[in-house]
C-alpha cells in the first residue's frame, strides 16, 4: 500500500520587501493589541480602571517640566549606549560588554575629578576628564576585539566577562575613595567646588547631555551610511570571506569598530559621572548596556530609528514606576505590563519579515486539478 506524505499544516516563508506603511501598520496594530491585553490584565488582577493607569503612565513622564527633562536625560543616555553597540552589531561582533565600557569611562572620569581637582585649572580638568573617560571606554572595548581578531575568541563571552571585571574594579576604588569612611559610597565628588563638573547650559541641568547625544546620533548615522569605514563594517558583517576577497583587512576593521564602540560608551560614562550624577558606583550604568541591545535590534541598527525605540522603553519604564508609586502596586506588576508591550513589539517583526502559508485542503486541490 502506497503511503502519501502529507504536507505540514503550515510552513513559514520569508517575505519580500514590504512597503514601509504596511510595516508600520503592523507595528501599530501590535501596540494596540498589547495595550488591550494589558488593560485586561490590569482589570482582572487589580480591579483598576486601565484608562486611569495609562493616564498615570503619561503624567509620570510629562506631568511636570522636571519630569520631562528627566525623561529626556534617560533617553539620551540609553540612546548613547545604543549608538555605541550598533556599529559592532552591524559587523556581527556581538558586543555584550557595553555595561563594563560605560563603567570604565565613568571610573576614569571620577579618578580625574578626585585626583586632579587641586592640580589643574577647572577648564583643563574638564578636558582631561572627558578625554580620560573616552580613552578608558575605548580601551575596554578594544581588548576583546584584539583577542577576537588575533585568536578568534568568542566575543560574546569575552565582553560579558569584561563587565564583571569592570564592576569589581569600580567596587575596589569605591572602598578606597569612600566618603565618609565605612559608608561604602563615594558620595558627590567635589560637591563644594564643582571642579570637573561638566558645565550647565542656562537653567537646564540635562540640556548638555541631550545636545551631545543628538550630535553623536548624527555622527553615527553618517559614519555607518556614508563613509568608507561604515561600508567596510557592513561588508564584514555580511561575509568575512567576501571582505577578505575584496581586500578589506577584517582584523583592522574589528579592532577599529570596537575602539569606536567603547569610546562612545566612555562618553556615556563621562556624561553620567561628570554631567549629572557627579559620583560613580557599580550600578551607575543602570543596566543600560543590556537594554541598548533591545533598542538597537528593534531599530534594525538605524541610529535615527533608535531615538523612537529609546523613547518607548524609557517611557514604559518610568511609567511603570509611576504606576507602582501612585497605586501602591508591586513594581513587578508594572514590569509585567512593560514586558507584554515589548513582547508584542518584538513579535510583530516576525510577521513583517515572514508569512505563514497554510496547507490547502484536499477538496480545494481536487477542484484546482479539475
Amino acid at each position: 500500500m502506497k503511503k502519501h506524505n502529507r504536507e505540514p499544516l503550515f510552513h513559514i516563508i520569508k517575505r519580500g520587501a514590504m512597503p514601509a506603511y504596511k510595516a508600520w501598520l503592523i507595528r501599530g496594530a501590535a501596540i494596540l493589541a498589547a495595550l488591550v491585553l494589558c488593560a485586561v490584565i490590569t482589570t482582572v488582577c487589580t480591579g483598576l480602571n486601565p484608562i486611569k493607569v495609562y493616564e498615570t503612565m503619561i503624567t509620570g513622564n510629562f506631568g511636570t517640566q522636571r519630569k520631562i527633562w528627566i525623561l529626556l536625560q534617560n533617553i539620551a543616555i540609553l540612546l548613547c549606549v545604543s549608538l555605541a553597540v550598533t556599529p559592532a552589531f552591524k559587523m556581527k561582533f556581538w558586543n555584550i560588554g557595553a555595561e563594563g565600557q560605560v563603567l570604565a569611562g565613568g571610573l576614569a572620569a571620577a579618578a580625574c575629578m578626585i585626583c586632579l581637582a587641586d592640580k589643574l585649572p577647572n577648564g583643563a580638568l574638564i578636558a582631561v576628564t572627558v578625554l580620560a573617560g573616552i580613552a578608558a571606554g575605548a580601551v575596554w572595548g578594544f581588548i576583546p576585539a584584539f583577542f577576537k581578531a588575533k585568536w578568534n575568541t568568542n566575543e560574546t563571552l569575552f565582553t560579558l566577562m569584561m563587565n564583571y571585571v569592570a564592576i569589581q574594579i569600580v567596587a575596589y576604588f569605591t572602598i578606597i575613595w569612600e566618603v565618609p569612611k565605612g559608608s561604602g559610597k563615594i558620595g558627590i565628588i567635589n560637591q563644594s567646588t564643582q571642579l570637573g563638573w561638566l558645565p550647565q547650559i542656562g537653567e537646564y541641568k540635562y540640556l548638555l547631555n541631550v545636545l551631545v547625544v543628538a550630535m553623536l546620533t548624527v555622527f553615527v548615522y553618517i559614519y555607518m551610511n556614508y563613509t568608507k569605514h561604515g561600508y567596510e563594517l557592513s561588508v564584514v558583517g555580511e561575509s568575512e570571506r567576501t571582505a577578505r576577497y575584496v581586500g578589506i583587512k577584517v582584523d583592522r576593521v574589528i579592532m577599529r569598530t570596537m575602539l569606536l564602540s567603547g569610546a562612545i560608551c566612555g562618553i556615556a560614562g563621562v556624561l553620567l559621572v561628570a554631567g549629572t550624577d557627579h559620583t560613580v558606583s557599580t550600578s551607575i550604568s543602570g543596566g543600560r548596556g543590556f537594554t541598548a541591545i533591545v533598542v538597537s535590534w528593534m531599530a534594525k541598527f538605524n541610529p535615527i530609528a533608535m531615538i523612537f525605540t529609546s523613547f518607548l522603553l524609557v517611557f514604559m519604564d518610568r511609567g511603570a514606576g509611576e504606576i507602582s508609586t501612585v497605586y501602591g502596586l508591586n513594581h513587578a506588576f508594572a514590569d509585567i505590563l512593560c514586558g507584554v508591550i515589548i513582547f508584542f513589539i518584538i513579535g510583530c517583526e516576525f510577521f513583517i519579515n515572514y508569512k505563514l502559508c497554510f496547507r490547502k485542503s484536499e477538496k480545494k486541490e481536487v477542484k484546482e486539478n479539475v
